[in-house]
């Protein structure tokens, strides 16, 4: 299967970056075909920019999307399951991922209207969606406060939305007991890349 790893953490030390080494370790074991979007390796560039906006705000699918854009789009069209990977960092992605959404979800491309207004877009269907977060908070706390069920929302219903088949999301909580929930954490990632978290 070819997946693709939009993976966002500025830390190279980091235990979401442990969780990625795990996640790949299982997915290769898998057999999958794996290419990553380091977001901060590649130094993806967050905001939109006021050409970008030109196209969007009015509608110009005469005007080109940047290369940076196209490359994210051409490796989407290339895959078979997507994951999104990051911290939780104030009840959301890290910026620089929310703005991989905004300028790689072009109009025309992961949305738009046809003339009968319709939801319209030249993005295909991919099978599979996953999204996993690590938190400092465990994730009965998460659950009990509601932040688990707004990330759901926003990532799975919106963002994900009608363009992906299955979808699933996972949190990797209590990272701020590591010595406790770590070994669990890493077992459970390596577990998913090895599994496919059950979707078939």
């Amino acid at each position: 299967m070819k997946t693709l790893i939009i993976y966002a953490h500025p830390g190279k030390n980091s235990f979401t970056r442990s969780v990625l080494d795990n996640l790949m370790k299982g997915l290769n074991e898998a057999g999958h075909n794996i290419i990553l979007s380091d977001l901060y390796e590649m130094n993806f560039r967050a905001e939109m920019s006021a050409e970008e906006y030109e196209r969007e705000g009015n509608v110009r699918l005469d005007l080109t999307v940047p290369e940076d854009v196209a490359a994210e789009q051409k490796k989407l069209a290339g895959a078979d399951m997507v994951i999104f990977l990051y911290p939780l960092w104030w009840s959301d992605c890290p910026a620089i991922m929310k703005g991989w959404f905004d300028r790689v979800y072009t109009v025309g491309y992961a949305y738009g209207y046809d003339e009968a207004g319709h939801a319209d877009g030249a993005m295909k269907k991919i099978k599979k969606g996953l999204v996993i977060c690590t938190a400092g908070h465990p994730e009965e706390f998460l659950e009990e406060i509601g932040i688990a069920a707004s990330m759901r929302n926003i990532m799975l219903d919106d963002r994900l939305g009608p363009r992906f088949g299955e979808k699933e999301m996972v949190i990797l909580g209590g990272m701020i007991y590591p010595e406790e929930n770590r070994e669990r954490n890493l077992k459970r990632a390596y577990e998913i890349g090895r599994d496919g978290f059950g979707m078939e």
